[in-house]
């Protein structure tokens, strides 16, 4: 019979503080009150005071409400009941269905001995050219979408959830508007990924303390599926929200501040989810695509420049298009070697004749006369944007291939692009040889 205490002796926001003993760290307890009983969970032991979030909120709790410790972590369900399901941030039913109480496992370990983890070979494919051609998406990757209020990267990240070839979509939002919420339920459903695919959602008119929870609810479900052999695809959206509610429970406590107002342990607590992503040698794997949003389309905000410091690189979202420019997949040469012959030759040129487009565009906006070869650059510029970057181009890897060899023939003689004799030989699109050609 766990004790029941009656006394509060401090509320400050969604914080409580009892005076208690023997209380393990982030352990769980009841807190019951006028509105009914709700969750709480430890989050700071100092002497005999012990802290609180609750996750409902401190609405309704008195000074004489009770409080219940459990002696346990957060758990949440590892059976295969969640697929298809939608569930707020402190695990409850999102969507009227039951609640899953089987196979429970605490939330919140640490991540994966290195020992256990082995190198990155395998590549997930989107569908998205911007990605798969020229920045691969690799298994056990950790990769952010860096981007601006505004940009659609939620139709980006569930585009990708809907087409990336992994068994398990693990999703993990935070701070959406209940519009965004409805729009990844629905696209989902419509076709045919829901039912691969488990949902944890706090809406921005959520308990600010559930924001917390997502990320750790998310991973402690793909890593159990992870180590059972599933090859799991999280997607997380948006750490900044993330990082602003921890920002938000540290002012609560009165903790000193530190860069822009976030708490000291900010990259610790970035880099304990992050590190998450693993691929196993005899079971799964879990990689972890997220979206950070930029306050001012400023990289040096605390969030995206501590998030940098710990991934594998990053996506830049802007003008809707996935930049070529500064977007980077560090591990992508581990996967694109080998998936055709002619994937890093063309993905080099293209890149390389597309930052000559650039420089053509300015000479143009500056009123310098324009050469042929920069007419040509302009020309393959416009294709370049219009067959790669649009984010409605909806193609396989090889497909995006055989456009990108069909877009330089269409602006360019085949000495020009400056690859191999005998690559041109055998992809250049054209029936004659490009060598006779020539």
């Amino acid at each position: 019979m766990r004790k029941v205490y009656h006394r509060i002796i401090q509320i400050s926001g969604n914080v409580i503080t009892v005076e208690s003993a023997d209380i393990p760290y982030a352990s769980l307890a009841e807190v019951t009150s006028s509105r009914g009983t709700s969750l709480a969970q430890v989050i700071r032991l100092e002497g005999p005071r012990v802290s609180l979030q609750v996750f409902a909120g401190s609405r309704g709790i008195s000074t004489d409400s009770q409080v219940r410790f459990l002696g346990r972590p957060m758990q949440v369900s590892s059976s295969d009941a969640l697929l298809g399901r939608i569930f707020t941030g402190s695990g409850a039913p999102r969507d009227r269905g039951p609640r899953i109480e089987d196979d429970l496992i605490e939330v919140g370990g640490p991540s994966v001995n290195p020992t256990r983890r082995i190198i990155p070979r395998r590549m997930i494919r989107t569908g998205v050219p911007m990605i798969d051609l020229f920045n691969s998406l690799v298994e056990s990757q950790k990769l952010p979408i860096f981007s601006v209020a505004g940009e659609p990267y939620n139709p980006l990240l569930a585009r990708i959830a809907m087409q990336a070839e992994v068994d398990m979509i693990l999703f993990g939002g935070m701070g959406l508007k209940y519009d965004d919420y409805l729009f990844f339920r629905n696209t989902l459903e419509e076709h045919g990924a829901l039912s691969r695919s488990v949902l944890f959602v706090h809406t921005a008119a959520d308990p600010v303390v559930e924001c917390l929870l997502v990320p750790d609810l998310t991973l402690a479900v793909a890593e159990h599926f992870a180590v059972n052999g599933k090859r799991v695809l999280v997607l997380l959206t948006d750490m900044t929200n993330f990082c602003d509610a921890l920002k938000e429970i540290s002012i609560t406590m009165e903790q000193i501040p530190s860069n822009r107002g976030y708490p000291g342990d900010l990259y610790s607590q970035l880099a304990a989810r992050y590190e998450k992503a693993v691929d196993f040698e005899t079971a799964g794997s879990i990689t972890i695509l997220s979206v950070t949003t930029m306050p001012g389309d400023d990289i040096t905000h605390p969030v995206p420049d501590n998030t940098g410091y710990i991934t594998e690189g990053q996506f830049y979202l802007r003008n809707g298009r996935i930049e070529p420019f500064g977007s980077l997949s560090r591990l992508k040469q581990l996967v694109n070697g080998s998936t055709r012959d002619d994937h890093r030759a063309l993905m080099d040129t293209m890149i390389r004749l597309y930052a000559d487009y650039r420089e053509s565009l300015e000479k143009q906006a500056m009123g310098f006369r324009m050469s042929a070869w920069d007419d040509k650059l302009l020309k393959y510029g416009a294709l370049f944007e219009e067959r790669m970057m649009d984010l409605d181009v909806n193609i396989p890897l090889e497909n995006a291939l055989d456009l990108g060899w069909k877009t330089l023939a269409e602006c360019f003689e085949p000495r020009e692009t400056g690859i191999k004799t005998d690559l041109l030989q055998e992809f250049w699109p054209h029936a004659e040889s490009p060598v006779d050609k020539e």
